[in-house]
């Protein structure tokens, strides 16, 4: 069993790495759209934010990924423990499809979604719907449309305060402003992307350290926490263009004020949701952001056509992870 459990939590921290690699455009298409670093500078830029974020932030989300979705005490008094082990490493791959897909195609989906979707399938095809944890869930699926909307609507606040306090400079000195203060919310965000997502594998490493016996409470090692940022790190900073270009120029053109506004409101949002432990997509995040900050002029700024396919993306990405999910369980049953 020590073999697969080994494999497994490799297999999550590929996930983390993905992942990193999968939603480097979160942490920088705004600062790259507003050119105020270049993509090489952002990518290394994110990658530091990723690996300090657990200076900052608690593990409350490892908790909820861990324990919050489906009922792992129950399941570990139905399942052997290789078996469990199995049913998460179907869950690893159900989400992993779905980012390597969406990655070919350039379109910024959730990851953490994804992994909760793997785990809804793999453990209701394991054990039946009856260990879903339907609280968990539900919080999970109504932050699907709040995240992205707290996000437009605070962006879009922000610009327009901003847009009011400098009416009367000329657009070089604001661009000249923003250019500096986007330093800063480009890293903000980046940190607070890194402490949401790389929590979510956390999560997953604990729950196997406690079927294996190696843990008795959900308490996340220190070096699980360190491993999962750093794999997140690593991701990002090798970085995913395709879906940088979908987030820093198809939706809409910023400028630098504009970026500031959506880093820091999609950070605010990811700060405020790691406090309580809600599992949000950062991807989410920081496209509602853009959309409306994108809005304050003109709303017709905003190509709602590109939006619209992004926004379905979400809709299929935890059906489509949790049929995967439950498949591979079903794949890897037989042969293991």
């Amino acid at each position: 069993m020590i073999e697969l459990l080994v494999f497994t939590i490799l297999m999550a921290l590929a996930f983390d790495f993905i992942n990193g690699f999968h939603d480097s455009a979160n942490a920088i298409s705004t600062v790259v759209a507003t050119k105020v670093l270049t993509p090489m500078q952002a990518v290394s830029m994110a990658a530091v934010g990723n690996l300090i974020g657990p200076l900052f932030f608690s593990t409350a989300i490892a908790a909820t990924i861990g324990k919050g979705i489906i009922d792992t005490k129950v399941i570990q008094t139905i399942l052997p423990a290789e078996t469990f082990i199995v049913m998460v490493l179907a869950a690893l791959i159900g989400a992993i499809v779905w980012d390597i897909l969406t990655w070919y195609f350039g379109i910024p989906v959730s990851s953490s979604h994804a992994l909760i979707g793997g785990l809804i399938g793999a453990a209701s095809v394991a054990v039946g719907t009856n260990i879903l944890l339907f609280e968990g869930i539900t919080k999970v699926l109504v932050f699907i449309v709040a995240s992205p909307l707290i996000g437009f609507i605070s962006a879009f606040l922000l610009g327009l305060i901003i847009m009011r306090i400098f009416s009367k400079s000329t657009p070089e000195k604001i661009n000249n402003w923003f250019r500096k203060l986007q330093m800063f919310s480009a890293f903000f965000y980046s940190v607070t992307h890194g402490t949401n997502d790389a929590q979510k594998t956390m999560g997953i490493i604990t729950i196997l350290l406690i079927v294996s016996g190696y843990l008795t409470d959900f308490d996340v090692p220190l070096w699980v926490i360190l491993a999962c940022h750093i794999a997140i790190s690593l991701g990002t900073w090798l970085g995913g263009w395709r879906i940088v270009k979908t987030m820093a120029h198809k939706i809409t053109q910023l400028r630098p004020y504009q970026g500031f506004c959506a880093e820091t409101a999609g950070g605010v949002v990811l700060v405020y949701m790691a406090s309580i432990g809600i599992p949000v997509s950062t991807t989410h995040a920081i496209a509602g952001s853009i959309m409306g900050v994108g809005s304050t002029q003109n709303p017709k700024s905003v190509r709602w056509g590109v939006s619209k396919n992004i926004i379905l993306a979400w809709i299929i990405t935890i059906p489509f992870s949790a049929l995967v999910g439950g498949g591979a369980f079903l794949v890897l049953n037989y042969f293991l």
